[in-house]
């Protein structure tokens, strides 16, 4: 197929709704990525929370955001995408307009009556309301208003948008904290989000598929969520790809502060952490397109592999430099794998439950951030505080990588090829 057809056929593949829920999702990620790229060193330097406690705290916030789209998916499928993500940018700017206003002074009473750590932990559950509609809504949208010939391209454009958030997210954490103080941030994500709830509003309609059967009441929508808890060998192959993200988290959990304590003090690691998405942004289209004939399982195995085996760079040569070396080996893994990842779960939906199965798509994602906030800050005060070896935890993260990567493995060759069908199975 010539360039100008594949251009032809992406202009005439994609309905409105599929750009205007991915040019949301964009800022919504900006929103995100904002908070999350100063939390860990705020949570540890402003707040002085300890850094185990910092690092759970951390993976907290990023841990319920993902669990909760699981359930969020059966909800949007209730809802319909429209009011769902309408409903997700309102929770979510008045969710981060309250995380930046913890020390303000109207917050005062409550500080008084409530243990800091509760309160904080608490706050930090709150943005996990909106993005548990979001998330599956925007990938939801993207498989009923993509036609199949280009349904894998508009996973790669979803993700290309989504990383534009995640590289302006950090860009304006970092502009924000030098220039003013760094609870603003979390106040320009809220701003962000709330002009997404007035697009929704005016641009987004409901998008429709001729041959999709809808769900029509919360006892399908419950059914329907049953049925994947109840599908033993999809939930099992979640399970194993959760080591995937307890080591991609430790990019926002604890290298940060590996950087700031053990490196260097004045390093900027919000502009670090730009590194990933721009990459990303640059070379996913290209490289999913180069990759189209790899089967989607054998796409996801190597690019775990790939991110697993950057941290070691970190031990050999810790220096600011081999950072960000690192983190573009992480994102080169993230690039085979995450589009084709969501192409594989959008094939296994039923027609009706791209939601729901969506939702659970997500859910490696918040499992992955739960633990990585515990295994991190572990790690971080054994190798860092106790034995005073800091580089050396980064061959747990690797070891880490490498076995879900043999798990995947022997998922494929044994479980997977029993449950899913051909045209995604590897």
């Amino acid at each position: 197929m010539s360039f100008s057809q594949r251009l032809s056929e992406i202009k005439t593949g994609f309905e409105r709704p599929f750009w205007v829920a991915n040019i949301t999702e964009l800022f919504e990620r900006l929103s995100y990525y904002a908070a999350f790229a100063s939390l860990a060193r705020y949570l540890h330097e402003a707040l002085k929370f300890p850094v185990q406690e910092a690092s759970s705290l951390t993976g907290l916030f990023g841990g319920l955001v993902w669990f909760l789209a699981a359930f969020g998916g059966t909800v949007a499928d209730r809802l319909g995408f429209r009011r769902a993500l309408s409903l997700a940018y309102l929770i979510l700017s008045c969710s981060y307009f309250l995380l930046g206003s913890l020390a303000a002074p109207w917050l005062g009473p409550v500080r008084d009556h409530i243990p800091l750590g509760l309160l904080v932990g608490f706050v930090l559950a709150l943005p996990a309301l909106g993005v548990a509609l979001v998330k599956p809504a925007v990938v939801g949208t993207t498989a009923r208003a993509s036609k199949e010939n280009v349904r894998s391209i508009g996973y790669s454009i979803y993700y290309t948008l989504v990383n534009i958030g995640g590289a302006a997210g950090p860009y304006v954490a970092s502009w924000v904290h030098r220039h003013m103080s760094v609870e603003n941030v979390f106040r320009v994500a809220a701003a962000s989000v709330f002009l997404m709830f007035f697009g929704v509003l005016i641009f987004f309609r409901e998008p429709k598929r001729a041959d999709e059967v809808h769900s029509t009441s919360l006892g399908q929508s419950l059914q329907n969520f049953g049925t994947v808890l109840g599908n033993p060998r999809f939930m099992l192959f979640l399970l194993i790809f959760s080591g995937y993200w307890i080591v991609y988290w430790q990019e926002f959990i604890i290298l940060p502060l590996y950087v700031h304590d053990y490196i260097d003090p004045k390093a900027d690691t919000e502009i670090m952490l730009i590194t990933g998405p721009l990459l990303v942004i640059a070379f996913t289209m290209l490289l999913n397109l180069a990759m189209q004939k790899v089967a989607p399982f054998r796409a996801i195995t190597l690019g775990t592999l790939i991110s697993a085996v950057a941290w070691i760079i970190l031990v050999i040569h810790p220096t600011v430099l081999m950072a960000y070396i690192t983190l573009g080996v992480v994102a080169l893994g993230e690039i085979i794998q995450s589009p084709r990842y969501y192409e594989y779960i959008s094939r296994l939906a039923p027609p009706g439950q791209q939601g729901t199965y969506m939702g659970f798509a997500f859910l490696p994602i918040g499992i992955g951030s739960l633990i990585a906030g515990w295994f991190g800050g572990k790690l971080i005060h054994y190798f860092g505080e106790v034995k005073h070896r800091p580089e050396q935890m980064w061959w747990a993260v690797t070891a880490v990588g490498v076995l879900t990567a043999l798990l995947l493995w022997i998922y494929d060759k044994t479980v997977m090829p029993a449950e899913v069908p051909a045209n995604a199975a590897s």
